[in-house]
């Protein structure tokens, strides 16, 4: 049973609250540069529609910081800025209108300028996400510290920083490549912080890796109350993040409203084409938001009998399908009929 989320201190993100509840926030990161606006604008629209929450946008220069306010017309959903190495910019983009800034006090510059940002995100009521990465992690931390307990000891100096000046609207992500320093380092963290954490696996590679190594990595947190927002990181555009987000926490109890979906892994029984229809009614389903459980099946082995809690499901034969409705056999259909007698019942039961 998963466990209720870890009781962190409330932040709120434009319009969207993190942490302090049991709902998960799904983010992703626009990859497009940001200054070519109607571009991006489209992209976060696509990934709203598919059930993004919340975007980040990287600010690499004033081109890019110049193009937030335009961005916040065109868009809908919270918008988080991506800054490193500018303190100028962090200050820009909060005029802009941004909803919150992800930055790494480390390298924003000396204290003094990371008080001209903490003060104006007081000003603006925009919170600060403390990004900290294992690829980048403070020279001056203890030696002997193990590469999680760096993560969380450089997250806790940056914090500090923030705290010094009475800033609390804060967000924390401790990310790195491996998954074991990843889990090890948010559980050491969910006993450090009372702040709401962003969980990921940072370059977890292309969509096959990437899928594993996130849920290796995400899911035991998640099923551990730990974790407030997502992002799965992957070499892909962003509205496959999102999906993945979706498919990951619907798995995990985390997010009802959403279809779910079972095929098997064919075997020399099959006599169907079962994996192009097997991706047709999954992509019908999600692209629909269909909350039902649906079944695909390879043959009568492995149909009705295994797939009998399906609300609907298809079971190959000879070149047929059997449609059945919770375990029971409603009729055959030729192989070339099955995807639009499935979709007919789905949309009439």
């Amino acid at each position: 049973m998963v466990k209720t989320r870890n009781n962190t201190r409330k932040v709120n993100v434009g319009n969207l609250q993190i942490g302090g509840q049991d709902r998960v926030i799904i983010q992703s990161m626009c990859s497009i540069k940001t200054s070519k606006t109607a571009l991006v604008a489209a992209q976060i629209n696509r990934c709203a529609a598919l059930g993004a929450e919340l975007m980040r946008v990287s600010v690499l220069d004033d081109e890019d910081a110049d193009s937030i306010a335009a961005l916040k017309q065109a868009t809908s959903i919270p918008l988080v800025a991506d800054i490193h190495f500018r303190a100028d910019l962090a200050l820009k983009v909060m005029e802009q209108g941004i909803d919150a800034v992800r930055i790494n006090p480390g390298n924003i510059g000396d204290e003094e300028k990371v008080a001209l940002v903490i003060a104006k995100a007081k000003e603006k009521g925009v919170p600060i996400r403390i990004g900290v990465n294992s690829g980048s992690l403070d020279p001056t931390l203890d030696p002997k510290l193990t590469r999680e307990e760096k993560l969380v000891a450089s997250a806790k100096k940056h914090v500090a920083i923030l705290e010094k000046y009475d800033f609390h609207d804060i967000v924390i992500s401790l990310k790195a490549s491996s998954v074991l320093e990843t889990v090890n380092a948010y559980r050491l963290a969910a006993e450090t912080f009372p702040y709401p954490l962003h969980l990921g696996i940072t370059e977890a590679g292309p969509m096959e890796t990437g899928l594993i190594r996130s849920s290796a990595g995400l899911s035991p947190l998640l099923l551990e109350g730990i974790g407030d927002t997502i992002r799965i990181s992957l070499s892909e555009d962003p509205e496959e993040e999102i999906r993945a987000c979706k498919r990951l926490l619907h798995d995990l109890g985390l997010y009802p409203n959403f279809p779910s979906f079972i095929s098997c892994p064919t075997c020399g029984r099959t006599q169907v084409q079962l994996v192009p229809l097997a991706k047709k009614v999954r992509a019908y389903l999600e692209d629909n938001n269909i909350p039902k459980t649906v079944a695909v099946m390879g043959c009568i082995v492995t149909g009705p009998g295994e797939a009998k809690h399906a609300d609907l499901g298809l079971a190959g034969g000879k070149d047929t399908f059997v449609l059945f409705k919770k375990g029971e056999i409603v009729k055959t259909i030729p192989e070339a009929e099955a995807y639009d007698a499935l979709i007919k019942a789905i949309n009439e039961d």
